[in-house]
């Protein structure tokens, strides 16, 4: 249990209040980045800006694979802040841990770009309790993307959680919503359009498919018992600690959820609910799981499991996703108790 200011996750980031954006350039082969580049030529200054780096583009601009060693650090971080437009970037974050390069290496470059003022301050994502720990001996660290909802839990189970709450490292979750299936608006993988990689998930296809919508009806039954949409009831328990990703072709609904309030008979019928379901297969094929179950340290190849989720990104979903007023969302929050024992 979190019970101190000094134990407050996320205590080494910023005090943000603007809107933020989050760029996360390897999506649409770098085109997110072009994109918020023209908005920042009039709004740098209201702009809290989040990037990554870490997968390599092909030419297609599929992944090719995986770096953070330092050249290629610095290189990507140069090639972001051409393609937004911009001399700093406030949050950089390391998308996939690279497991043949010592996450001592690719953080330790970060930090001389902190030093040349090129980024402020520093984020990992997927990654796993050690290998946070070796970071952030390096240089602290701010935030970690990792996949945490009602439909994945992971990170309470494999001391991430209590990891971050130790070192204040602020938890930013993403798919919130379990890749939109917790909206509760989904019956048949055949409504997902024919490029939607959420195709390619395993909890979208087959048997898989037809369990998790079960699933995902018991938290609409909750949130019609409540009076509001499945998704404002899964993302207002959540805003109630974390920061959450929101897409804006879902910011009304979204918005909503920062309004609902939630008891503590609300909290223990989300909880006991959690307690009961088991999600019906992997985040990813067998091949896109591999850069997210490794301890990318040499000697550790593979020992360490982070996570069962999705990343939630899919083809209707590409848009820029915004980080709405993040102090009252919980990123980086000062004045609020963490519970380590999460949702």
């Amino acid at each position: 249990m979190c019970t101190s200011l000094d134990d407050q996750p996320g205590k080494n980031g910023p005090e943000v209040s603007a809107l933020g954006f989050g760029a996360m350039g390897l999506y649409g082969a770098n085109e997110n980045e072009r994109l918020i580049g023209r908005v920042l030529a009039t709004r740098r200054s209201e702009v809290f800006l989040c990037t990554e780096f870490g997968v390599i583009l092909g030419p297609n601009g599929v992944p090719a694979g995986i770096s953070g060693s330092a050249d290629y650090v610095r290189q990507s971080c140069e090639a972001s802040l051409k393609r937004l437009n911009t001399d700093y970037i406030e949050l950089y974050y390391v998308h996939r841990i690279d497991p043949n390069t010592p996450i001592e290496e690719t953080v330790g470059a970060m930090a001389e770009l902190v030093k040349e003022g090129k980024i402020h301050h520093l984020g990992l994502s997927e990654s796993s309790v050690s290998t946070l720990r070796r970071a952030h001996a390096v240089h602290p660290i701010a935030a970690i993307q990792v996949e945490y909802s009602p439909w994945e839990v992971s990170i309470e189970d494999n001391g991430l959680l209590a990891a971050c709450c130790e070192l204040g490292v602020a938890i930013v979750a993403y798919s919130p919503l379990g890749a939109g299936f917790l909206t509760g608006k989904f019956r048949s993988a055949d409504e997902l359009d024919p490029n939607d990689r959420r195709r390619a998930s395993p909890r979208f296809q087959g048997e898989n498919f037809a369990k998790n919508v079960e699933i995902a009806l018991q938290f609409k039954k909750l949130s019609e018992a409540k009076g509001v949409s499945a998704s404002q009831l899964v993302l207002g328990r959540a805003l109630g600690w974390g920061n959450i990703c929101l897409f804006f072709n879902h910011l009304e609904d979204n918005l909503a959820a920062n309004q609902i309030s939630h008891s503590d008979e609300d909290d223990g019928a989300i909880r006991d609910l959690i307690k009961q379901i088991s999600v019906a297969g992997t985040r990813y094929a067998e091949a896109g799981m591999k850069p997210t179950s490794l301890d990318p340290d040499p000697t550790k190849l593979g020992a360490n499991r982070v996570g069962s989720g999705s990343n939630g990104v899919g083809s209707n979903e590409l848009g820029v996703p915004a980080l709405l007023d993040p102090t009252k969302m919980g990123l980086w929050v000062r004045d609020r108790q963490m519970d380590s024992r999460g949702l």
